[in-house]
């Protein structure tokens, strides 16, 4: 799936939430579709957890 395919489809479920259940449901159908990509990408190894909380709390840049 290219990445233009990808984005179209997260804009279209978003879209659909919205209308269905307003704000508040979109902002959660976000932040959760934010959380099982960071989830997705920590278990294929692409994604170092330990470095964005250290980045998160100030110890390290992020850079």
């Amino acid at each position: 799936m290219s990445r233009a395919v990808a984005g179209a489809s997260i804009g279209a479920v978003l879209a659909v939430v919205a209308l269905a259940f307003g704000f508040w449901g979109f902002l959660l159908t976000a932040l959760l579709m934010s959380a099982g990509a960071a989830a997705g990408r920590a278990a294929e190894g692409r994604l170092d957890l330990h470095g964005v909380v250290d980045a998160l709390r100030g110890k390290r840049s992020s850079l």
